[in-house]
């Protein structure tokens, strides 16, 4: 007998599992993919940005590009050791939100998340006009639609991820490998070369070294690093996304949070060996990335592997702002500070009006820099410097409440960790301060104000909902319906019947102006109501302007006064025609009458749709 049937030979019912939505839900690789793009781009102007700081030293000062690196390794170190501890202490995600909410305050927590929102947004903003950026570098009549193309961009990867942030991941595992596997294999390849092998990538462009080079000093050091800093934006991605995982959340993060500062140390460190072997020095218009490139493989198609590779991760690295900031946006809403709905999911586990609203910011972003890299840059990475800083101050005192086995070692690796970060903040900011590092310095307290207002109106609301207390029991009144009409129809004969079964009285209403035409209407109008006699009154209501909605109000503020025990509902019918566009067709009356009922009154509105 076949197992697809019984013993007698009846088909059985397979019932298939419920989706919990574990296939919406990021593996350890997947999660690699998703939420690591931005901190794996880095790479491109990670090793640039201390090369170009260390060249006003002139080549003694390029010397120093390893050691400023190794220290900057260091520090990544210590943040995947503490965003590990992290994810095992807030598996809700939330990062550096959760941790200082935990144990910071209320008002820090609003700063680390105000911090992270602004780093999320020009993460998307500067990830794709600097991979259009690398485009049109090789393909230079584009130019001048860049902004285009970065919109475009942008339209693409917002689209992806509105189908779910798996799809994205797997859209974008590629890439991921093909750009980890180019910079890997260009490191190797380098490290077994005495010298460059081709210089062609950097011939005829003028050099950046200064000619009055200055002395190397602690200050240029310290500014170095802080550039070289934002190499590490993106770690914390992974610890704000942590409900992003499939089951068990936390320890599948854990492990996508070890791989990304893993490949990301081997990286910088790697290409910072091969500028210290080669020699390299930067010219202008050629990417330190593109130059290592040319000296390790040569001028050859694998040159061009890495620089496609290179421009295709920068532009889909905006990728890891769309896997962390709608979560933490949930967060925010489920603790009132910000509107509810960016706490909604959609059917493939999406937060999509998290996405969406980071799109908006983000395409306005990309108008007011005109599709510019410079223009953003220096606004890039404060945030993340300032959410590093305190999530590592709250893992402090995490450890100093919990008192874990070794959690002196561990409290003083955060606190090394808290001032490393914090120093990079201030130096940075004070750095960039006039390239438009001003306008974070003052976003950042905006957005704290702007969640505070959010929070004093939920709980406005909430004190006038009761929210928390025991409601009293519910219990009957009287109730009285009115149905504005202004012709016999079959929509009023719907209304009617709809009203009736609401109420314990109905009433319909009727508004006329005093001009001829309108009177005579109302006229004829109580004739027919009288003649068909529906057994629910008409009420004329006069109005000697030319208004629908005031005299309805009028009317039902007069009741509320006269009759404070009757609950009195407004039921607009409404025709709704067979196709959108034969919307514009109507005259919109139920619309104004719905809105003024319930601006100016406390009248229940109900609107009844009458399908054509």
């Amino acid at each position: 007998m076949s197992a697809l049937t019984t013993e007698n030979g009846a088909t059985p019912v397979v019932e298939e599992p419920p989706d919990t939505g574990a296939r919406h839900k990021l593996t350890a690789v997947t999660g690699l993919a998703a939420l690591s793009l931005d901190a794996m781009a880095s790479v491109a102007y990670g090793p640039e940005a201390i090369v170009l700081v260390l060249a006003a030293a002139g080549g003694y000062g390029l010397g120093f590009t390893l050691p400023v690196t190794l220290a900057i390794a260091g520090l990544l170190a210590v943040l995947v050791a503490s965003y590990r501890q992290v994810i095992a202490a807030f598996p809700d995600g939330g990062g550096s939100y959760a941790v200082a909410k935990a144990h910071l305050g209320r008002r820090t927590s609003l700063v680390a998340a105000g911090s992270l929102v602004l780093d999320y947004v020009l993460n998307v903003a500067v990830a794709v006009t600097a991979g259009v950026a690398a485009l049109t570098s090789a393909f230079p009549e584009l130019y001048g639609d860049r902004l285009w193309i970065c919109l475009a961009v942008l339209v693409l990867i917002t689209g992806v991820n509105l189908r779910g942030i798996v799809d994205s991941a797997r859209a974008f595992i590629a890439p991921t490998a093909v750009f980890i596997g180019a910079i890997l294999v260009l490191i190797v390849v380098g490290l077994f070369r005495d010298a460059p092998v081709s210089t062609a990538a950097s011939a005829g462009h003028a050099s950046v070294l200064a000619d009055n080079a200055t002395t190397v000093g602690a200050l240029l050091l310290l500014k170095a690093f802080a550039s070289g800093c934002s190499a590490l934006t993106g770690v914390e991605a992974i610890a704000n996304a942590v409900p992003s995982f499939r089951a068990p959340a936390a320890r599948r993060a854990m492990r996508a949070e070890v791989a990304l500062g893993a490949l990301l140390g081997v990286m910088l460190i790697g290409l910072s060996v091969l500028i210290s072997r080669f020699g390299l020095q930067p010219v202008e218009g050629v990417t330190v990335l593109a130059q290592l490139a040319d000296a390790s493989l040569g001028h050859n198609a694998a040159f061009y592997v890495v620089q496609f590779a290179t421009m295709v991760l920068l532009a889909l690295s905006a990728n890891t702002s769309y896997g962390g900031l709608p979560v933490l946006l949930k967060l925010l809403a489920r603790d009132n500070y910000l509107p509810h709905v960016f706490g909604l999911k959609a059917d493939r586990q999406v937060h999509r009006h998290g996405v969406v609203w980071l799109a908006v910011a983000s395409a306005g972003l990309l108008v007011f820099s005109g599709g510019d890299t410079n223009t953003l840059v220096p606004l890039f990475a404060i945030g993340v410097f300032v959410g590093f800083t305190i999530a590592q101050t709250g893992m402090v005192l995490h450890w100093r409440r919990e008192r874990a086995p070794r959690w002196v070692a561990k409290a003083l690796l955060n606190g090394l960790g808290a001032v490393l970060t914090g120093a990079s903040a201030v130096v940075v900011t004070a750095t960039k301060f006039h390239d438009g590092a001003w306008l974070i310095v003052i976003a950042l307290p905006v957005l704290v104000l702007a969640f505070e207002a959010v929070h004093r109106a939920y709980g406005r609301i909430g004190e006038r909902l009761g929210v928390g207390r025991i409601p009293e029991p519910p219990h009957r009144e009287r109730s009285l319906v009115l149905v504005p009409v202004s012709s016999l129809t079959r929509l009023t004969s719907e209304a009617l019947t709809a009203a009736v079964s609401l109420g314990d009285e109905v009433r319909a209403v009727t508004v006329c102006h005093p001009d001829p035409e309108d009177l005579a209407a109302t006229e004829a109008l109580e004739r027919d109501w009288a003649l068909w006699n529906p057994g629910v009154p008409l009420v004329r209501l006069s109005s000697e302007r030319r208004s629908l909605g005031r005299p309805i109000t009028a009317y039902v503020r007069d009741l509320e006064a006269t009759e404070p025990g009757t609950r009195v509902t407004v039921l607009v019918p409404e025709a709704e025609p067979e196709h959108l566009w034969q919307r514009v067709l109507q005259n919109q009356r139920g619309a104004v009458v719905a809105h003024a009922v319930r601006r100016d009154t406390n009248a229940v509105v109900c609107r009844l749709r009458f399908r054509c």
